[in-house]
């Protein structure tokens, strides 16, 4: 049953490796690729489009969960997008996994401008109780 949000609760059990979620549009601006630049230390900076997490947007915009850890993320980055460009991006639930009695989710997400450009493909593992972090160290 969905929340007050309509995100609906993440159950990892019966979460379906493959799910595919609505795709995510939006114009990369100038403003953007400017801000990544600028928080990378890098005035030519290419690929701003990592810098605003639309790898796990769609996943966010689905459920809703305890929180999460980044456990691994790797950036495949194919061509650098344009500014002024619509990007659209396609994300799905790639894998699930159990290591060490905790429970991870791996999402990917493929990056393409609207001329049919590969933009980049991220794939994110994270653990999804971030409360088992802390007690690694005693916490």
């Amino acid at each position: 049953m969905a929340g007050p949000d309509n995100r609906i609760p993440l159950n990892w059990d019966t979460l379906e490796v493959g799910e595919t979620f609505e795709k995510f549009e939006y114009v990369l601006t100038q403003e953007m690729v400017e801000q990544y630049r600028l928080g990378v230390m890098d005035p030519e900076a290419s690929f701003p489009t990592i810098s605003h997490k639309v790898d796990v947007r769609q996943y966010n915009a689905t459920y809703t969960d305890s929180g999460s850890v980044n456990a691994r993320c790797a950036f495949y980055c194919y061509n650098p997008p344009v500014p002024g460009k619509r990007l659209t991006v396609t994300a799905w639930i790639a894998d699930k996994y159990l290591r060490r009695g905790k429970n991870y989710i791996v999402t990917e997400a493929v990056s393409v401008d609207e001329e049919g450009r590969l933009i980049d493909r991220v794939i994110t593992h994270e653990l999804k109780k971030p409360s088992e972090v802390g007690k690694k160290w005693g916490g």
